[in-house]
């Protein structure tokens, strides 16, 4: 072996440190860099090559170091871990704040409440009963029914803003859903194109990783890695990325409540009309399932409350009106209605109920025969809030619906929610940037730069007597 060999092995020495420094500086640099992947340069020996002859070494020794790339120390399976604990999560989060929000809409218990509402309704009619035929308690009366229709009629539009808003939020999603898929088809593209010349794509794998993370937040991807660099997105089995191609996902369906039973919201690929994506987990599927019609107690949670307030508001009218017509008023007027709903089916019942009487002169409190002041159909009207058909049980009922879905859908949405921190932390313990690591990496490539550089002198220096002072003992 020559001499002149050793420079190359201290050159070679030289070069993994100063590359090994560098990659230290890149992952401190980015130690607090979201969705950075630390990074690890990758060296292996050199070996000599066999040399026969008279003048061959007996004993050989290597040419050095080589390095071989920068090695990124991440873990697709703890990613895989994260994009699908993140899919549950969102799900679950959407849904739990939906129901919450619902929940408080409903202001129950409470004085703002239609339990509230109704105990004075039904309070006002006893009062009237003990006292037929007087404006006072009279006017009471008509004052609560109409806080009680608002009531009704601004819980219904509150569920109708809450969809709206929702759809709103729905369409949102789909357009970053859309955008997320296009630029991970185009770093498809560049990390091919980066692979296949041998360049790094660490970096670019980092930025794809916090892509897809958020494409399986919001509709439950999957991702599979395949061996050109690339990855396909895939939901529900389908590609919405493939290479460097990506299938943008529309929402369709109705705008607003009204026409959602007609024109459910859904999913289609864009590029091919009339096919459904079907979601089951991610933040999308948790709002289309909130959004979804109502069908009998199994819809979408929102257009089940606004078929409740329709339907309660239709019970209470029709169990007022069927006692109420029945009576007779001070004048002798009979089968007058108390209610009124809208016969407009555009119209929701929650709205459309209004009431009918304007003053004492319009209620029916007297039973036939019995004269104007007797206010025994009053004391009927009043007990109707009581027994298993009381209208208050129709709307109790569907508060206690309400609370318990919102208490499962919370305690699924923190269990979520602990299995996404679970396995990020999981992902980060083995991907984060460790700083004292770090120190002592940078150390280690330190002394090992110095140490190359001195065997690189020491060398020079045997050379330098070996061809400058050969020859010349004895002068």
């Amino acid at each position: 072996m020559s001499t002149f060999s050793g420079l190359n092995t201290a050159y070679t020495a030289l070069i993994a440190a100063r590359r090994g420094l560098d990659v230290v500086g890149q992952n401190i640099a980015n130690a607090t860099t979201e969705g950075y992947t630390r990074q690890r340069v990758t060296t292996s020996s050199v070996g000599s090559v066999a040399q026969v002859g008279p003048l061959s070494a007996t004993v050989q020794v290597g040419q050095g170091v080589s390095v071989d790339g920068i090695a990124r120390l991440g873990n697709i399976f703890l990613d895989a871990r994260v994009q699908e604990s993140a899919a549950t999560s969102g799900y679950w989060a959407v849904r739990a704040n939906t129901m919450s929000a619902l929940e408080m809409g409903l202001q129950e218990p409470g004085e703002n409440g239609i339990s509230a509402g109704l105990q004075q309704f039904w309070a006002g009619w006893q009062d009237l009963a003990n006292r037929p035929g007087e404006s006072a308690p009279a006017g009471i009366l008509l004052e609560k029914a109409g806080v009680l229709t608002s009531q009704i009629a601004s819980g219904y539009q509150a569920v109708d803003t809450q969809w709206t808003q929702l759809r709103s939020q729905l369409s949102g999603m789909a357009t970053e859903l859309n955008d997320a898929a296009s630029q991970v088809a185009e770093l498809n593209g560049q990390i091919r194109e980066a692979k296949a010349n041998g360049s790094s794509v660490n970096e670019l794998l980092d930025h794809r990783g916090l892509l897809t993370t958020t494409i399986s937040a919001l509709s439950g991807a999957s991702v599979r890695h395949l061996d050109d660099g690339t990855a396909e997105v895939l939901i529900a089995g389908n590609a919405i990325v493939s290479g460097d191609t990506f299938r943008p996902i529309a929402v369709l369906g109705s705008a607003h409540l009204a026409g959602s039973a007609t024109d459910p919201v859904r999913l289609e690929w864009a590029h091919r009309p009339g096919a459904t994506v079907s979601l089951d987990a991610g933040e999308m599927a948790g709002a289309i399932s909130m959004l979804a019609p109502p069908a009998g107690g199994t819809g979408g949670a929102l257009a089940e409350a606004a078929e409740q307030y329709n339907l309660f508001a239709t019970e209470l009218a029709t169990a007022v009106n069927a006692v109420h017509s029945t009576g007779y008023t001070a004048g002798g007027a009979t089968g007058l209605d108390f209610f009124a709903i809208d016969p407009d089916p555009s119209v929701p019942a929650a709205l459309g109920l209004s009431v009918i009487p304007t003053d004492v002169g319009g209620l029916a409190t007297a039973t036939a025969g019995a004269g104007p002041r007797d206010g025994s159909n009053a004391d009927a009207i009043a007990a109707l809030g009581t027994g298993d058909s009381a209208p208050d049980n129709v709307w109790s009922s569907f508060v206690t619906r309400t609370g318990m879905a919102a208490r499962s859908d919370m305690q699924q949405a923190v269990l979520g929610e602990l299995a996404a921190s679970a396995a990020v932390s999981n992902q980060l313990s083995h991907a984060s940037v460790d700083l004292d690591e770090e120190n002592i990496n940078m150390l280690t490539h330190q002394v090992a730069y110095q140490g190359a550089a001195r065997v690189m002198t020491a060398i020079d220096e045997m050379l330098d007597t070996l061809i400058n002072r050969t020859g010349i003992v004895g002068r």
